[in-house]
């Protein structure tokens, strides 16, 4: 009689562990994008599972004709009362005010709230230590359990708060967000990342008609070369980019039939040497200073 052999629980997958080594090599860019945007952890935890929900379940349709949540229960490995209650909810992925990032609740509330408001309704200048009316206060009420001095260097490395001579802060921005970052330019981050990965997942699948893909790429560049080079590829993309543009609009549906999105994107990257000649934070905040609690000060208060 023949006996199905038992897989050995020690044994590995090639396979899946190539997946999960590219998975982590995508991550790095993705936290370091994610953390300049001020998105938690959590935030992540949360997307990545309605996401796997909503990919899988689009995958059991197409199988199956219908869903089921005990498949995706199995393809996911979440919990079916889980995958029951995403399907059910209507909440778009990273919109909930209750998981905003600390840094965030505490400039909102000190915008918001009357406590840390002065006569004109705007943000109150605070001391930074007190007890009832200071920053101290405000981030024990809505930092989440982060001491006073970390939300201070985050607040202040980002520029939206300000830290004045005489131990005290001034709010000079509503929403932590890093210089230089913008939402068109974070939005075109998921857009060419998305059609990037589609394009390599693709050609993993199918090898009969695979879309183009080609790198070129060398570990021992010398770096004094690096400035030249860069303008060269950039000119040299831009010239294809402009002749791909061209071909591409010379295919543009006028009117009726269905149409598609297709495209190319060109990219340079470079590691081991920084891309920008200065660092992101130049010219932004100051070094970290040690803070000593005032006693036997009172605390400063626009209450009557």
């Amino acid at each position: 009689m023949n006996r199905l052999k038992r897989r050995d629980p020690d044994s590995t997958d090639p396979v899946k562990d190539a997946a999960v080594a590219a998975l982590k090599r995508v991550l790095d860019p993705l936290f370091e994008l994610m953390f300049d945007a001020g998105i938690t952890v959590h935030e992540f935890n949360t997307i990545a599972r309605e996401t796997a929900v909503r990919v899988s379940t689009r995958r059991i349709v197409k199988e199956l004709g219908r869903v089921s949540k005990s498949r995706v229960a199995i393809m996911t490995g979440l919990p079916r009362s889980e995958v029951t209650r995403i399907l059910k909810s209507e909440v778009v992925a990273g919109k909930s005010r209750a998981e905003q990032h600390p840094a965030r609740r505490v400039l909102f509330a000190w915008h918001d709230d009357p406590r840390f408001l002065d006569t004109s309704g705007d943000p109150a200048v605070l001391p930074i230590f007190g007890k009832r009316r200071s920053f101290e206060s405000l981030v024990a009420r809505h930092g989440g359990g982060i001491p006073v001095r970390a939300m201070l260097d985050e607040l202040t490395q980002t520029g939206t708060v300000e830290r004045l001579d005489d131990q005290t802060v001034r709010a000079k921005a509503r929403v932590p967000v890093i210089s230089g970052r913008t939402s068109r330019s974070i939005a075109a981050v998921g857009e060419r990342g998305k059609d990037l990965l589609e394009t390599l997942a693709h050609n993993v699948r199918q090898s009969s008609q695979p879309l183009f893909e080609a790198t070129a790429v060398i570990d021992d560049a010398d770096p004094d070369m690096v400035a030249l080079i860069r303008r060269e590829i950039a000119e040299q993309g831009m010239n294809f980019i402009n002749g791909a543009s061209s071909l591409l609009n010379r295919s543009q549906f006028k009117r009726g039939s269905q149409s598609c999105r297709l495209g190319v994107t060109v990219y340079y990257f470079q590691e081991g040497i920084s891309v920008t000649e200065t660092p992101l934070t130049s010219g932004r905040g100051s070094p970290r200073k040690n803070l000593r609690r005032r006693r036997n000060k009172p605390i400063p208060t626009n209450d009557e």
